[in-house]
């Protein structure tokens, strides 16, 4: 019993790595672009408008991302966060918030490209008498995996919690006066997270969202 549940947790871990990696790394990476469009050269000076995930990696990012793969119906984690300042930007308010939304929107972009993917490796599975290779099997569940976890990552970096994405889109919209004093909150954002996540408040915020998600995505590709 002790050794398959090993082979178990391997195989989920397994499924979900490439996925999620292409997940947090994409992410980043489309934080520091935007911001380099924008007039920031700093995410590019410092090395991380790059796929490589080495210099995305982060700590506790992989940690948790690993305890909700063997133990959560929706797996998370993040990366690094990338470098933005704000002052290259000419106007630094919207420049802020359409960074903020390009991570998010590109792991709903990525949930997409593995519904696709899903779409074509399933398709010969369907098909009768047609055997299904063990490597075919991986594929299917790796981009199943990628769908429900680039949406989970898109949703939850859009909670308006300080630090994530969301609450740099909400701070644009709010009067001046109030932005400090709501951002003020992100030394205690990691703590906030984990209590949500130990809880389950994360999950009955979360789940729903991605849930829809993926019946507009599997309309749209026709699954």
């Amino acid at each position: 019993m002790f050794d398959l549940d090993i082979a178990l947790s391997i195989r989920k871990i397994s499924i979900a790595l490439i996925p999620m990696l292409a997940g947090i790394v994409f992410h980043e990476a489309a934080h520091g672009w935007v911001a380099y469009r924008h007039g920031d050269p700093t995410a590019k000076q410092l090395g991380r408008l790059t796929l490589n995930p080495v210099p995305h990696i982060d700590p506790m990012g992989t940690m948790v991302f690993i305890l909700t793969a063997l133990t959560s119906p929706f797996v998370i984690g993040w990366a690094k966060p990338v470098p933005v300042n704000p002052r290259y930007f000419r106007n630094p308010r919207q420049g802020m918030m359409w960074v903020s939304a390009a991570g998010p929107a590109t792991n709903f972009l990525l949930a997409i490209a593995f519904a696709v993917g899903y779409k074509l490796a399933a398709g010969s599975a369907a098909i009768p008498g047609m055997p299904v290779s063990g490597v075919q099997e991986f594929l299917i569940a790796m981009c199943r995996a990628g769908v429900w976890i680039n949406l989970t990552l898109c949703w939850f970096n859009l909670m308006p919690v300080p630090p994530l994405d969301g609450s740099k889109i909400a701070a644009g919209f709010m009067p001046p006066r109030m932005v400090y004093s709501y951002l003020s909150v992100e030394r205690y954002g990691l703590i906030i997270v984990m209590i949500l996540l130990a809880t389950g408040l994360l999950g009955k915020v979360v789940w729903p969202l991605v849930d829809g998600s993926v019946g507009l995505i599997s309309v749209l590709i026709g699954l």
